[in-house]
């Protein structure tokens, strides 16, 4: 894969979508347009699969949206193979040393664009997205139909509806959101079921 057939591509920033096992886990890649710099989003799966689709792009770090096992199956190999920091929030566990902890608010240089961090925990303590413009990489926060799984659990899905809510559906209409597994939607697209998921508890 190179940036000619990404996922995404426009004058605002490059998108690559690598599909990797059993669970249809999507690995990003957000690459500048002008310098290449880019980051590389959740070691999820078959690493030698998101290295060839991350060639030719300048990864500067592993960006993870959160901890659960399915994200970061090929993270050590990753981390090697790139030689590369990884940067996540501290509320999740990881099989590597994060090099850098992530909080909510921060901005993160890539190229000549910015990636802002959005901490929405919920799914996970430390479940983050990572918004560029109008690009929303959404890990398992926010999905086509509803928000990322919280087992059961009140408080967590309390937290996840508040986060949705509050952070991302402040965003305009046209943002594309990027989930962790399958289609992508887009904001105005998910708001209007809000209520309907509030209602059902899930």
């Amino acid at each position: 894969m190179t940036a000619r057939n990404a996922h995404y591509r426009g004058d605002d920033i490059v998108v690559r979508k690598i599909e990797v096992g059993s669970m249809e886990n999507n690995v990003y890649v957000l690459e500048c347009p002008e310098t290449h710099d880019a980051f590389l989003i959740d070691g999820c799966f078959e690493p030698d699969t998101i290295m060839s689709g991350a060639e030719g792009a300048k990864v500067r770090a592993i960006l993870q949206t959160h901890g659960h096992p399915d994200h970061v199956q090929a993270l050590s190999e990753l981390k090697r193979r790139l030689d590369v920091p990884v940067y996540a929030h501290p509320g999740d566990g990881y099989p590597v040393a994060i090099d850098r902890d992530l909080a909510d608010g921060d901005v993160l240089a890539l190229g000549e664009r910015e990636v802002t961090v959005l901490h929405t925990p919920g799914h996970t303590p430390g479940g983050v997205c990572f918004l560029t413009g109008r690009h929303l990489i959404s890990g398992d926060t926010l999905f086509p139909g509803g928000p990322g799984g919280t087992h059961d659990d009140r408080r967590a899905f309390e937290q996840i509806i508040a986060a949705i809510e509050k952070k991302l559906f402040t965003l305009p209409d046209d943002t594309a959101v990027y989930p962790g597994h399958g289609a992508d939607t887009t904001i105005g697209a998910e708001k209007p079921q809000l209520q309907e998921w509030k209602d059902r508890g899930w």
